[in-house]
């Protein structure tokens, strides 16, 4: 996924510009009544092929990047555009490497890289520099892999699971990398959701995270990223996927007879439904806009808890059509121009929505059904 100088913003969208030539949000043509599948895949097959410029900034992140890309054209059943064998090479080249079993143990992380930016090349003497990888990034590559077809089971998963358990932290957290970094629930989700994929527990202690997740739920139902802070909408899904991917909540708890659970489910599903707004539309915090991603966060969690079938699902469908692009894609708020995250989150809520000529959703792993079980 090269990059190169190119403005999207290029295309004849309207007369009025701001300071610096750039046409403003505000004249973007009205946004269309129905979800429009060819521009959205046209807009993935861009973002495919040659990234805009702007995301230069993020090339730490390019295997996170790919998989919104890869996934998001899956979602949209156009994973014909992708030369599967070829992604899957490439996946494969970030990931980190021991030079001997005894350095599984030492600290470091040999998941994968997010970037080249991150590979460092042997010194003159062939030792090579500090060269771990990351939480996040490994499970982009993984979800990347699952999406392509490759097995798994053939890459060096020792090395990713021995390794996993220096990142977990005394409390149950895990951090990223190895040094220098925060803890919280983002990365236990990261965590959960690599020994879901590789089919192998061993790589962390599911009670102790377990624990730190219950620590996380807030007085209001939702959970914050760590213990003490205010809920969020991607710390709760973080937390409810977690305790679903390592086995200790059911899926659809609502329709159990039996109401007994870890977690404080009726002030959860409480939190879950304030979170939609009179737009329509989701917020991540009270007191904050609505934003295309959570309508993926948040309604996720429902999928997972057995409450989606509650939330107001035309008034959700016609606000994400405001946010969505004429150039394909979706914007974080209405009429505002596309970026990459928006717009895989909003085929995710659009899958959650049961659009036509979408993929179903794996609501916990955050890609398709088809992927979560193999089915490519």
């Amino acid at each position: 996924m090269a990059t190169r100088e190119w403005n999207p913003l290029d295309f004849d969208i309207g007369e009025e510009e701001d300071e610096e030539g750039t046409p403003s949000p505000s004249s973007i043509s009205p946004p269309l009544q129905y979800f429009d599948r060819d521009r959205h895949v046209a807009f993935l097959e861009m973002m495919y092929n040659l990234m805009p410029h702007h995301y230069q900034s993020q090339e730490i992140n390019r295997l996170t990047l790919a998989f919104f890309t890869i996934s998001g054209l899956h979602l949209l059943r156009a994973l014909d555009r992708v030369d599967k064998d070829r992604v899957a090479d490439w996946v494969l080249s970030f990931q980190a490497h021991p030079r001997s079993r005894a350095e599984l143990k030492i600290g470091q992380f040999y998941g994968f890289h997010g970037s080249r930016t991150s590979q460092f090349p042997p010194d003159e003497n062939g030792v090579s520099a500090r060269n771990a990888g990351h939480l996040a990034s490994t499970y982009c590559a993984l979800a990347i892999l699952k999406t392509v077809g490759f097995n798994l089971l053939t890459i060096d998963k020792e090395s990713i699971l021995i390794s996993l358990r220096n990142l977990q932290q005394p409390d149950g957290s895990f951090m990223p990398v190895d040094v220098g970094a925060e803890t919280d629930l983002r990365f236990v989700y990261c965590a959960a959701a690599v020994c879901f994929m590789l089919e192998d527990w061993s790589g962390m202690d599911r009670e102790k995270a377990k624990e730190y997740i219950l620590k996380c739920q807030s007085y209001d139902g939702g959970f914050g990223l760590m213990p003490g802070l205010e809920s969020h909408g991607g710390g709760t899904y973080c937390a409810v996927a977690s305790l679903r991917l390592m086995g200790y909540i059911e899926d659809d708890l609502l329709s159990k007879t039996v109401t007994s659970s870890i977690i404080n489910v009726p002030l959860l599903l409480d939190w879950c439904m304030q979170r939609q707004a009179i737009d329509g539309g989701f917020q991540g915090r009270a007191n904050k806009p609505s934003d295309t991603c959570y309508a993926f966060w948040i309604g996720a969690v429902l999928r997972i808890l057995g409450g989606y079938k509650f939330i107001d699902k035309i008034a959700l469908h016609r606000f994400l059509l405001t946010c969505q692009s004429e150039f394909g894609g979706f914007s974080k708020y209405p009429r505002d121009l596309p970026d990459i995250y928006h717009a895989y989150y909003g085929y995710t809520a659009f899958s959650l929505l049961e659009e036509p000529g979408l993929n179903p959703l794996c609501a916990e792993l955050g890609m398709t059904d088809l992927t979560a079980i193999g089915i490519i």
